[in-house]
């Protein structure tokens, strides 16, 4: 039988959090990934999200991206290594130390936005990441693209990792994400999500942005909480996934 998680970035819109947009998302998935201090969230949207994911029996994960709110972490920054590494480690922490009050672990972490993109290629990048993490525990899973060199580098530091793929993202024929410059590069879609998200899991193939099949072998699939009607594509895919006997779980070290 063929299983997956359900991944979703939260903890990034104060808004989203206080109007209910962000719990409204939670039945549909499995994990989350928290934004602890550096593109977006700070303790108190932290500790709101790990309880509201608490009452879903939700995974939880942290989310580390460029510390660069202005730009949401998204815009590519020439940081060192070491400063990369340092922001990691803090953030990581930051989000951990609020878990362990509500009673909790994390169990995995991803990067976000550019920091993620770069790392897809750059293996100093993903270096620096992975040694962040290291400052802080090496049992947890390293979530990264599915089928790139980064998830070499996140092996070779002794990380157990997670391939992942996309419900909500257009692909470029070499496996990559297609740029968020480009106007389709979200699929806006809950039937056309769900049957990206149908097609990674039982075919590992995703059609590409000109049409080419691109294999991608994944763990878990990631729906963006900010991607314009979010709640409707998460249970859209969910739910195509479980009518496809799909069994929906979280990722675990």
């Amino acid at each position: 039988m063929k299983r997956i998680d359900l991944n979703c970035d939260m903890g990034e819109l104060p808004e989203a959090i206080a109007d209910g947009t962000q719990e409204s998302l939670m039945p549909s998935f499995t994990s989350i990934n928290v934004a602890c201090g550096g593109h977006a969230g700070d303790e108190q949207t932290m500790r709101t999200t790990v309880e509201q994911a608490l009452r879903w029996k939700l995974a939880i994960g942290a989310h580390p991206g460029y510390p660069d709110r202005a730009n949401f972490g998204r815009l590519e920054l020439n940081l060192s290594p070491q400063v990369i590494a340092d922001s990691v480690y803090e953030q990581v922490r930051a989000l951990a130390e609020v878990a362990a009050r509500c009673g909790v672990r994390l169990t995995h972490v991803k990067p976000h936005g550019a920091l993620y993109n770069q790392a897809v290629h750059n293996r100093q990048l993903a270096e620096a990441v992975a040694n962040g993490v290291a400052r802080w525990r090496r049992d947890i899973v390293l979530v990264g693209l599915a089928g790139s060199p980064m998830l070499d580098v996140f092996r070779a530091a002794g990380f157990p990792v997670a391939a992942e793929a996309f419900a909500d993202r257009r692909y470029e024929p070499d496996g990559t994400l297609r740029s968020r410059k480009h106007p389709d590069a979200l699929i806006r879609d809950p039937v056309e999500a769900g049957r990206q998200a149908l097609s990674i899991v039982q075919q590992g193939a995703v059609v590409a942005c000109d049409g080419s099949e691109v294999a991608v072998a994944a763990q878990t699939l990631c729906i963006h909480g900010d991607t314009p009607g979010a709640p409707e594509i998460a249970a859209a895919v969910a739910q195509t996934l479980r009518q496809a006997g799909v069994t929906l779980a979280p990722i675990s070290p």
